[in-house]
């Protein structure tokens, strides 16, 4: 399955929000921003757009660096954060209408060797919205312009990369993400972003090689974790699966995805009372779906194998 290209930073500054209002519901959210020293930062605009009514809106974070979303609807949210000086972020999050939401924090990098102009962004901006609507020479024409002007923002070069990436040139996208390690050896979106290329040409020892380079321990964002867990599994290694399914959803509890394949991974090892916990875990979060009723079949299906090895 071509995996999605959008970890990345500069992608996040998304064209537009429908003005639509279905994403309003009774539910509530709160969240932090800080910097690298756990210092926090005002006037970072967030973004808040529902996958599910395909609308959303704005709010920006106060001087203690906290937001709130108020009268939101449940179901899968991305969410961007953005100020100017610092690298953009996206997240995306499971959120609840009725029960309490838990606080989200998430920590912004100051960029280094390259100021963001009000010119650059705008600039920039134009270029992602190209690359929304899935222009992507259009967009490359873009950010080929912005690294003549400003040959220090290397990072541009992984926006090059997705776009190469979205047209599955996994050749040339591997090329572009390269040439972010080249000034930033230690960039690990870009280590990820090439074992996804990889992957996607069928190279999987390749691109686990990739995986194994990004320090575990540093790795905070779930659907990172969730890519890289995802890709041990299809190789069959398990137990390397199990270990970032598990980060996963220590992170965010309510990782859908992630519960469900920390299940499927237990299930497969035959670690079947973690199996059954980490399936119950899924029911508290998603009780009606038609993948809660094959989870309920699952865990009827562990249970009676765990009596039947008792008796």
């Amino acid at each position: 399955m071509k995996k999605a290209g959008f970890l990345l930073i500069f992608l996040l500054l998304t064209s537009s929000f429908v003005l639509s209002q279905g994403y309003r519901g009774k539910g509530k959210v709160i969240g932090y921003v800080y910097d690298e020293q756990g210092n926090t930062l005002e006037g970072v605009k967030v973004k808040l757009y529902s996958l599910k009514s395909q609308s959303g809106f704005e709010t920006a974070t106060d001087a203690k660096g906290k937001w709130k979303a108020f009268y939101i609807r449940g179901g899968e949210w991305n969410i961007d954060f953005e100020k100017a000086g610092y690298i953009p972020k996206k997240i995306n999050a499971e959120l609840k209408e009725y029960d309490k939401n838990h606080d989200i924090e998430v920590k912004l990098k100051k960029i280094e060797g390259v100021v963001i102009t009000e010119d650059l962004k705008a600039v920039l901006s134009k270029g992602n919205e190209l690359f929304d609507e899935e222009k992507y020479e259009d967009a490359m024409e873009v950010y080929k312009k912005i690294l003549e002007e400003f040959p220090d923002a290397y990072i541009i070069h992984q926006n090059i990369g997705n776009c190469y990436f979205q047209m599955e040139k996994y050749d040339q996208a591997e090329e572009y993400y390269r040439k972010v390690l080249e000034s930033d050896p230690e960039n690990q979106e870009s280590m990820l972003l090439i074992g996804n290329c990889c992957s996607n040409r069928g190279e999987e020892d390749k691109a686990l090689e990739w995986y194994n380079r990004i320090e575990f321990e540093k790795i905070d964002d779930p659907m990172v974790l969730f890519n890289i867990g995802s890709n041990f599994y299809n190789q069959s290694k398990f137990e390397e699966a199990l270990k970032y399914y598990k980060k996963a959803v220590e992170i965010q509890n309510d990782f859908l995805d992630a519960l469900y394949q920390l299940g499927l991974s237990y299930l497969t090892l035959e670690k079947y009372r973690d199996s059954v916990d980490a399936f119950e875990n899924y029911l508290k979060y998603d009780p009606d779906s038609e993948r809660a009723s094959q989870v309920k079949g699952f865990i009827e299906f562990l249970k009676t194998k765990i009596e039947g090895a008792i008796s």
